[in-house]
């Protein structure tokens, strides 16, 4: 059975009062999890308010008793990576055993800049994020002192105390569909890969190329789950719906006189949105479950619509 956990953009207004919310309402209502953005800002202005990931994350891990959570991802371009292994490993332990590790290499040039972090380029990125899996796969799973000599980190007989209450800390999520660079570091360091807005075709083969490569690392396909993180367009009825794509609307002028289900079938056919009312969405849920995908994180952009959730949680959660 495939689990449907929720995604939210956490630089897109999240403040305490909308994160305890979610958190209440996605334990209550059945949910697998609950992940969110690791961004400073977005890449473009206006600036809104965006709560620290970390903190939130210890009142998720405080104040629930279910659901896992984490982010997706947290970049190791402004993240540095000891202090995140010694912070996730707290957490997991703070919340039993919860916490999922996402980490990625930062790309967004706007909130460095902002900030004064150096983002670098592609290569230097994925150099850097090598570097710091490393670091962190070594201070999570050596019970004895640690040392690396790298480019960007170092490590000098370094040890993590207490050690994780689960062997080896939480689990290393890595996302992202490239074949160059990212399937190659899931299936060296993570438990969890999770695809970005894949049709399940592509997930498919996406996954088929990930199990040759754990093969090539000395690793069976099942030492990583498969995850994917899709946007959702979700509505009750017509109403609901037509004001779920008023936004899309407005970006893409091309897009504003379209019948509404001509342009809900674009967004599934040409941008691997789920999207429509329940009965559709549960159909292209079962696709990506056939696909392989064994947990669907779904991006919830209206921060405020618990109305919206509910709804989602009784006309599809319940019937999956």
């Amino acid at each position: 059975m495939i689990a449907i956990s929720i995604m939210i953009e956490g630089q897109d207004g999240l403040t305490w009062p909308r994160w305890q919310r979610l958190v209440a309402e996605v334990e209550d209502l059945g949910f697998a999890g609950l992940f969110r953005s690791d961004h400073f800002t977005n890449g473009q202005p206006p600036d809104r308010d965006s709560l620290e990931l970390i903190v939130s994350l210890t009142y998720l891990a405080d104040h629930s008793r279910r659901i896992h959570f984490g982010p997706l991802v947290a970049p190791l371009s402004f993240r540095h990576p000891t202090l995140l292994a010694r912070q996730a490993a707290a957490l997991d332990d703070l919340s039993g055993g919860r916490m999922i590790l996402g980490l990625g290499a930062g790309w967004q040039e706007r909130e460095h800049t902002l900030f004064g972090h150096d983002l670098g380029d592609v290569p230097t990125r994925m150099a850097r994020l090598t570097e710091g899996l490393e670091v962190i796969t070594r201070l999570l799973g050596s019970d004895g002192p640690s040392t690396f000599e790298g480019r960007f980190f170092q490590l000098r007989e370094a040890q993590l105390l207490p050690r994780p209450q689960r062997p080896a800390g939480p689990p290393i999520l890595i996302g992202g569909n490239g074949l160059k660079y990212t399937l190659p570091l899931a299936a060296h360091f993570a438990q969890i890969w999770n695809g970005l807005f894949l049709a399940p075709a592509a997930f498919r083969e996406r996954s088929a190329a990930l199990d040759e490569l754990l093969h090539a690392a000395g690793r069976s396909p099942g030492d990583v789950r498969r995850t994917m993180m899709g946007p959702l367009v979700y509505g009750r009825d017509a109403t609901e719906l037509e004001r779920r794509v008023s936004g899309i609307r407005q970006r893409n002028a091309a897009w504003a006189d379209l019948p509404l289900d001509a342009l809900l079938a674009l967004l599934r056919d040409e941008r691997n949105v789920i999207a429509g009312p329940s009965d559709i969405i549960v159909e292209q849920i079962g696709g990506y479950a056939a696909a392989g995908v064994e947990e669907l994180m779904l991006q919830w952009l209206d921060l405020d619509d618990i109305d919206g959730l509910r709804g989602f949680a009784r006309q599809v959660l319940a019937r999956l």
